[in-house]
């Protein structure tokens, strides 16, 4: 999975390229604004009880012209594997292992996410169930279940297959998949905020507001744990110390560039974070569920806080916001809108991987003028930029198009709602993304890493501050900021 680190920065990292792919398929959607369909095609998973009703193309207009929802998904597949290939190849992959590795990391997560929509499994409400023709209700896990399927499918692949997890490793990319998302989220989330004006201004500055009050809570009390009761070097405290409190691989890798470390320690440091974030991927948005469904952005907020690595915490929100809805809509009879508690758990993320840069910088001066101390050392202001997270600015810029045009159309109620059809063209992408993003996650995840590797030690100190401490002060901070502050409610 090494790259060449030669050519423009605009095109040898997976941010960058999660900037591209976002945004050229955020501007393919924006073609129905002016009457081109140009995403029409792409393949939508329905709730399904007969399976050949589970498919179909995400228009409407199209669906009912009979265009087959199995021509769709083949479209899809080919449009999908010829945008990451080009990005695989710009940014120095093995292309042919790429190919091969995508085609099976799709049909199988995509396999996941119908099984995900069955019926049984996914009808969240009577309503939705009899539609589909069943007489009562299952698990009621909503379409996201597809999300979690591919998950455990991913884990028993990662870690009972490891030859053939390896074989996929050149296509294991989840942070380019969700970050992907992420940009093309920006878009519905920017058009559904102009129904929503006040909440969208409230989870941005709450959220910005819990990650500073996160920041200085999590780091300094990892890194005293680590120095003080197991005795760890510096050098081993410091990306111990971001990869559980803040950001995890991300943040793992950023201060050991910062703080220069030995390459071996960000990297081991990553494989727990990547380990954990798959329990507390598998566990808190079943307890968010359970206690916190009255407080739908309070659980949003908290996985974005609690759950580390972007993947995870996209996904831990995306499915606590699918499982909330449901429950809500049977316990409450309210439906809420679930993309506003996503909402809030990428907030969060965002000004969290936003920070990271500033984080990174402020570790690289108090490392070079206290810790180590070398003369003639300086730090530039540079480094911000580069531990920036490039993704960041095509999820702003997403969000701010479709907010202003949005805002410039709220009377004219037909293209409001040609906009809204337009992004949700793009967010069947979104979802396809997410998916395999949940696959790759699972792939990469091998828990007996840990034993293989002698990391005991840091999985104790993993442990004890993760569940003992860093979950529920991230539940604490979230009920402060976002108690009370509820998601719109939608018809249906």
């Amino acid at each position: 999975m090494s790259q060449e680190k030669s050519g423009s920065p605009l095109l040898r990292s997976e941010d960058w390229w999660a900037v591209w792919l976002g945004l050229l398929i955020f501007i393919l959607a924006l073609g129905k604004l002016t009457g081109a369909d140009l995403l029409g095609w792409v393949v939508k998973t329905n709730l399904w009880i007969d399976f050949s009703k589970a498919l179909s193309p995400v228009s409407k207009h199209l669906a009912e012209t009979g265009f087959s929802g199995f021509t769709s998904l083949i479209l899809t597949y080919i449009f999908l594997l010829v945008l990451t290939t080009i990005g695989a190849a710009a940014m120095r992959f093995n292309v042919g292992r790429f190919i091969v590795g995508f085609s099976i990391i799709f049909w199988l997560a995509y396999g996941c996410l119908i099984i995900g929509h069955w019926g049984p499994i996914a009808a969240p409400t009577v309503a939705e169930a009899q539609k589909i023709g069943m007489t009562k209700l299952g698990l009621r896990l909503t379409g996201e279940a597809g999300f979690i399927i591919a998950l455990l499918v991913g884990l028993i692949i990662g870690n009972f297959f490891r030859g053939f997890a390896q074989f996929l490793e050149e296509a294991t990319r989840p942070e380019w998949f969700v970050k992907t998302a992420i940009v093309i989220l920006g878009a519905t989330i920017g058009i559904k905020a102009c129904d929503a004006l006040g909440l969208a201004g409230q989870v941005l500055a709450r959220g910005l507001c819990a990650i500073v009050e996160a920041y200085l809570l999590y780091w300094p009390v990892v890194y005293f744990v680590a120095r003080r009761y197991f005795k760890f070097t510096p050098e081993w405290a410091a990306p111990l110390a971001s990869g559980i409190s803040i950001c995890g691989v991300s943040a793992a890798i950023a201060t050991g560039a910062a703080i220069r470390s030995r390459p071996v320690v960000p990297i081991i440091v990553s494989s727990l974070v990547v380990i954990f974030a798959v329990v507390e991927l598998i566990i808190l948005p079943f307890l968010a569920q359970t206690f916190l469904y009255t407080e739908p952005m309070v659980a949003g907020a908290w996985m974005g806080l609690a759950v580390k690595t972007d993947g995870a915490a996209v996904a831990s929100g995306a499915i606590t916001a699918a499982l909330i809805q449901a429950k809500a809509a049977s316990a409450l009879h309210v439906n809420w809108d679930k993309d506003f508690i996503t909402m809030a758990a990428v907030t969060t993320k965002i000004f969290i991987d936003i920070f990271i840069g500033v984080w990174a910088f402020v570790l690289a001066v108090i490392w070079c003028y206290w810790i180590e101390c070398k003369p003639g050392e300086r730090v530039g202001a540079g480094e911000i930029w580069n531990r920036f997270p490039k993704f960041v600015i095509g999820y702003f810029l997403t969000f701010l198009v479709m907010l202003l045009v949005g805002l410039g159309h709220l009377q004219d109620q037909e293209f409001m709602k040609t906009a809204k059809a337009a992004m949700g063209e793009s967010d069947s992408l979104r979802g396809i993304f997410f998916t395999l993003t949940f696959f790759t996650i699972g792939l990469m995840s091998n828990f007996r890493k840990l034993w293989e590797e002698g990391m005991g030690r840091l999985a104790a100190v993993y442990v004890l501050c993760l569940f003992g401490f860093i979950i529920w002060v991230g539940l604490f901070i979230s009920w402060i900021f976002f108690h009370g502050v509820m998601p719109p409610q939608i018809a249906g």
